[in-house]
């Protein structure tokens, strides 16, 4: 039996779209310039595709190809180049910012950590406090704002994860933790799918997740640059004060802060740079904050998400990331 009750008037499908969407403010703008960048990849009438400047309710386009070509050119320069002509936030879809290089998923929250290894029945490993880790996923299964999440037929325990990640701005090899925002193009919402029951076995194994992961990530819906943040700093390289939300149907199920990362994102790109080289388009994310999936918070007993639940991925100043989940992929 499904807990997380349904409510229609919030969530519907097909409901009309106000032009707080995605949970972002207007943005302050002085002589028709855009003081605060947010980025995103839309969908209009006159094109499938479209790199996008998103200030409030009101998008601009780009004359680039995709987003990787507004991250060669750099924000500043890219918004520089933003039409005069202004679509209003009801009249696109919101895709995926990107489609990764390459996607890495950290495990850098302390509180998620501990309450995982405890419904294990287990410690906390000592290496994890030794250096931050990480897995690859799938940059090919990358879903948007509103896109349905396929429930993949070979698993019963779907779960959401809550998290943060950065988009690299900039190809770089052994870079220190210290300079590893020069690195950073801009912070997004992930969204890390995972069928529970699946990684598990997986996991017991000693190798993996591999398909309790790769079926669907999902991003968005828009890339914010540190301009937008940097008031929220907290003197970690790459980490800020940011409230983080996620709500099941409407009904708020977790909740924690950005800053809680025990590992900061400067760390984690320290330590994926180390005789690797990291290229622009490279997505990494943070791991799961504290109480941020169902794994955690039901002590892996569920209920877990079920076809027509609407997950909502909400951080503060970037926005909310909403994805409905499917009947299934055959």
């Amino acid at each position: 039996m499904r807990v997380y009750e349904k409510q229609p008037p919030a969530l519907a499908p097909g409901a009309s779209v106000s032009s707080n969407k995605l949970g972002m403010l207007r943005l302050s703008a002085r002589n028709g310039t855009i003081n605060t960048m947010k980025f995103a990849t839309i969908s209009t009438l006159r094109a499938t595709s479209q790199p996008a400047l998103v200030d409030g309710d009101r998008v601009y386009t780009l004359p680039y190809a995709d987003m990787l070509a507004v991250i060669a050119v750099g924000a500043e320069k890219a918004a520089g180049k933003a039409s005069k002509d202004v679509l209003s936030i009801d009249e696109v879809k919101f895709l995926s910012p990107l489609r990764p290089n390459t996607l890495r998923d950290g495990y850098a929250f302390e509180q998620h950590v501990k309450t995982a290894n405890k419904n294990r029945g287990r410690e906390v490993p000592e290496e994890w406090y030794q250096f931050p880790v990480f897995y690859f996923t799938n940059p090919n299964a990358i879903f948007g704002h509103d896109d349905e999440i396929p429930y993949p037929p070979y698993t019963k325990a779907m779960d959401y994860e809550l998290e943060v990640a950065v988009v690299i701005g900039k190809a770089g090899i052994n870079i220190k933790p210290e300079e590893a925002e020069q690195y950073i193009f801009g912070y997004t919402i992930f969204n890390d799918w995972s069928a529970r029951d699946i990684q598990r076995k997986e996991m017991a194994v000693g190798l993996g997740p591999a398909k309790g992961k790769d079926f669907a990530s999902a991003l968005g819906p828009v890339i914010v640059t540190r301009e937008a943040i940097a008031d929220r700093a907290v003197g970690k390289p790459g980490v800020f004060d940011l409230s983080m939300v996620a709500r099941v149907n409407g009904v708020e199920m977790s909740r924690g802060n950005f800053k809680d990362m025990h590992w900061s994102f400067g760390e984690i790109i320290a330590r994926a740079s180390e005789s690797v080289m990291l290229y622009p388009g490279d997505v990494i994310g943070s791991g799961t904050v504290g109480t941020g999936c169902l794994l955690e918070l039901t002590k892996f007993q569920g209920p877990w998400l079920q076809p027509g639940d609407v997950v909502e991925l909400e951080i503060e100043k970037i926005g909310v990331l909403r994805n409905k989940i499917g009947i299934g992929s055959s």
